[in-house]
Order: structure tokens, then sequence, then C-alpha cells
């Protein structure tokens, strides 16, 4: 399949709002994925190539390039020669370029590789290397394709996608087939093979969140989770062998010994348990998040690896999935926590059942007052929703803003072609100019979009055909999770999960936020 079909559907899929339209885009696509190459071998590595490619992602989760050495491309070609598969193992061969003279080596290939793609498939190769390729197409679409494809239901591709952690292999196991659903069935959980974690909607505050999962007529007891902000992980004990990925499924066994040696003292030699891991300090106060995030991905010998390999995690379970050859995803929450008291003590998240707002709004303050990042609600019948915001799980957390200045923004891609976008936001520097502490491009509307893009050309310095850097002017109020250290930007602190809520034009740059207010939110 020409990488040229991939684009054209990404068009499509970009230039409509309808889910229907997208999906049935993505399926037409892959049906001729599923036939367009000479072995069946061929047509199920182009599926699952295709599946990644539609929902803006590449295979390989580095390539080593980045925005600078896409800067400056090579002349597009006139006519669309690139295969899918060509692309895939141009990408992996950079991938698996390292030590002396790979930059050098890279570099060549990715100009190669920029070289035979026409100017529109420049563009979308371009979006998946940055992972902004913003479509319209999140995996969840791709997954309702996949069903319209095979003739299946949606709920028989979920759940395999669910148990198999990936969409691409079960993408080409239901369309190459001849019982599409009996291949689906062949998913199953496997103790060892990490499945896609429960994600959780949110709630502004406690009584909305008891007013999702609550019932109208009758209080309704439900599960009051402390939300700790670590990282996410997913252990998988088979006897001996134990195995901690993370919430992308990134095996991080190696890294992390001691959640290695807790999983190995629990009473099961079967399980697969839910949760997360965190850096407490000796006082008992969480670290900061950036410190537990480095800790888990510790590989090279750097002075910030070797301050991160002094710290310790703890990890801190939720929910089982699989205990003593029992699959308990289907179980209702209420059974799960009772095995998970009974195979993780004391090694489990803190938690009240009640059916009182109140009682779970004291909680909910308990928990900040210790540092912790919030509480998650959970319905106790509900099961375990693997790979999907389930309903059944609302998380809470204290909201924090800040008034900050937009310093440059980038052109939007996708839906947003035509557009700017995704704007770089900076803190007040009381000596004088503005102190970088990240992007984004959330939390805006069609009517945002439309106004900044406006906006933004008016203050333009500079335009380098990507980002447009603009006279500091703009404050914007920036609604986000917390903060952590970065390297990447100067002030040494970085934003997480930031948004956009409005743009203030009752402000002046002058009355922005100043680094120091955001150091001193940080702790540090």
């Amino acid at each position: 399949m020409l990488l040229a079909e991939v684009a054209a559907t990404s068009d499509a899929v970009s230039a409509t709002r309808s889910r229907l339209a997208k999906r049935a885009a993505i399926a037409d696509l892959l049906r001729r994925a599923a036939t367009g190459e000479p072995t069946e071998t061929d047509q199920a590595t182009t599926i699952e190539i295709v599946v990644a490619y539609i929902a803006g992602a590449l295979r390989q989760r580095r390539t080593g390039l980045g925005w600078a050495s896409l800067r400056d491309l090579p002349p597009p070609a006139t006519e669309p020669t690139l295969t899918v598969r060509d692309v895939d193992a141009a990408f992996a061969e950079m991938a698996a370029l390292e030590g002396p003279g790979s930059a050098q080596a890279r570099s060549a290939a990715a100009t190669g590789l920029f070289g035979a793609a026409t100017e529109r498939e420049q563009a979308f190769l371009r979006g998946l290397v940055a992972g902004e390729l913003r479509q319209g197409a999140l995996d969840s679409v791709v997954v309702d394709a996949v069903a319209e494809a095979a003739g299946v239901p949606a709920d028989a591709v979920r759940r395999a996608v669910m148990m198999r952690g990936a969409t691409g292999p079960v993408a080409s196991a239901a369309l190459l087939a001849d019982d599409p659903l009996a291949a689906l069935a062949e998913f199953t959980l496997e103790v060892g093979r990490p499945v896609r974690p429960m994600l959780a909607q949110s709630a502004p505050d406690i009584g909305a969140a008891f007013e999702k999962l609550g019932s109208p007529d009758a209080p309704t007891e439900l599960c009051v989770d402390v939300k700790l902000d670590g990282i996410r992980i997913q252990a998988h004990r088979l006897g001996d062998d134990i195995r901690v990925v993370t919430r992308s499924l990134d095996d991080i066994t190696e890294r992390v010994p001691e959640i290695v040696e807790v999983v190995r003292a629990l009473p099961s030699d079967r399980l697969v348990l839910d949760g997360e891991a965190l850096a407490i300090g000796q006082d008992g106060v969480p670290r900061p998040f950036q410190e537990t995030a480095a800790r888990s991905a510790t590989r090279e010998a750097t002075p910030e690896a070797e301050l991160a390999s002094q710290l310790q995690l703890s990890p801190f379970f939720f929910d089982v999935l699989h205990a003593g050859g029992r699959d308990l995803v289907d179980a209702p929450l209420r059974e799960r926590l009772a095995v998970l008291d009974e195979v993780a003590a004391p090694h489990t998240v803190r938690r009240l059942v009640t059916s009182d707002p109140d009682a779970a709004a004291e909680f909910f303050a308990g928990a900040l007052r210790e540092g912790q990042e919030g509480v998650v609600v959970k319905s106790l019948d509900t099961p375990y929703a693997a790979g999907r915001r389930g309903a059944g799980w609302v998380k809470v957390k204290p909201r924090q803003t800040l008034d900050l200045v937009v310093l440059a923004v980038e052109r939007g891609s996708g839906r947003r072609q035509g557009w700017l976008s995704n704007i770089h936001l900076g803190a007040r520097d009381p000596d004088g100019g503005f102190v970088m502490l990240g992007k984004t491009f959330k939390g805006m509307t069609d009517e945002m979009l439309e106004w900044q893009t406006e906006r933004f050309r008016e203050l333009q310095v500079e335009d380098n055909g990507w980002v447009v850097t603009v006279r500091p002017e703009q404050v914007v109020e920036i609604a986000f999770d917390g903060l952590q250290r970065s390297t990447r930007y100067p002030g040494g602190l970085a934003l997480r999960f930031a948004r956009v809520l409005r743009y203030r034009d009752d402000k002046s740059a002058a009355e922005a936020d100043t680094i120091e207010t955001v150091r001193t939110l940080a702790g540090f």
C-alpha cells in the first residue's frame, strides 16, 4: 500500500467532525490494506503499520529525529512511490542507529526518506515524527473502524485490544481470518503479557463525581481511592518471573528491582496487579513527580541518572486483574478489592468506601494535605474496562491555574491546517523577559483557533515556516495538573498537562505570573 493512500485518508478524516465519516474512511483504508499485498504476512504487516499511522503514531517509539532535523527538508518528489512498509523499514533503521556517527547516518536516512516523499507525504511524515498528527482519529475511532471493516461487533474488537495491549495485531487478525469473531476470541488475559490500563473520566469536584456514579433515588456506596502522583504500573507475576510495565506498556522491570522484590514476596504466585509507583521522602511526603519519573526512566550514566538511582520506589496497588489462576477482569470492583486485600496487603492504595459525599470530600481534603494528587471515585459494581475511560472511574483533582504570556505559536496540522495552534508559554521574569514553561494545543475551540490565528499574526515578529515568534503581549489563563523539573526549558520547570482556559485581554504581560510564583507552586 502506498503511503499516499494513508495520507489521503488522513486528510479525509481531518476534514470531518463526523465520527461515522471518520470510521467509514478508515474502514475503507483497512479493507484495501488487507487485500493489496502479495502474501498474508505482508498484509498483516501492512495492516499493523496503517493502524499505527492513521492513529497518528509511528511503530518505533523513538527514532532520534527531532524538529531541528525536519526544518530543512529536501525537495519533494513529484509522484508518490513510497509504500508504508518502505517507510516503516526506514524508521526502524533510524531507530536502530547508535554510537559514533549515528547522528549523521540518521540524518542521511531521513533525507533519503523525505526526499522520496511528495509534498503532502512530507507533511504527513513530519506530523508522525513529531507526534502532532491531530486529525481526530483517536485509537477508539480506529477500533470502531476495524470492527466495521471486519463486520464484527465493536465490543469484541475492544476486548481483544484490551487483552493484547495493541490495536495493530488485533486488526490484522480480524481482517485476515475466515472467522473474525473466533480470531478475536483468541485474545485472552495472559499473565506476563501487559493489557491496556483502565482510565478514569474527570469531574471538577466530589459532588459531581458522586452525581456521575451514584443513583438519584438512593445513596450509593462508592469507593474513593487516594490518587497518587506517581507512575502507573502494571505488575505481572508467574512464579518467580516478574514483569513491571508502565501505562504505555513500556517494560521497566530491570529499572525497578525494589518493586520486583515486593511483588515476589506477595502470597500468590500468579498475579496481575494495577497500581502506582512513587518515591517517598524520609518525611513520608511524596517526592515531586519528576523525581519518580526520572527514577523509573534511568538508562544512561548521567549525573541526573545517578541522583535518580538513589531514590527508592514504592508500589501501591489499587486493582487486581488476575490472582491464583482466576481472571478477575469481568468481576465487579467490590469483588476485586476483596481479592486485592488478600494478595497485595500492605501495598495497597488507601481508600474509603462510603455513600456520603461529605465524608468523601473530607477524605479528598486529607489526601491533598498529604501531598497527594487527588482521589479517584469508583463504582463498586463495574468490571475492569481496560484501555478505556470507563464510566465507572472518575478522578477529582484540584485545578491550578497560571496567567502566562504567549511567546510563539506553531502552525497547525491535520484538521488544524491553516490555523496557528500550539502555543509556547512563558512566565514573567521580574528582571526582564519571560521564561518558557512548555507548550499546549489543548482546550482550544475552533472559534479560539480562528481568533488566535488572527491575533498572533498581528503580533508576529518572525516566521521560520513552522514556528511563528510573536511579541510577548498576549496573556492566557492556563490550567495544569502539576509542575516538574525539566532540563529542556531555561527555568528548569515544565507544566504538566497544560490546557487553555481563556485568553485574558483584561491583563497586560506585565501582570502575568512570575517565574518565582511558579517555583513557589512547585516547591522548588
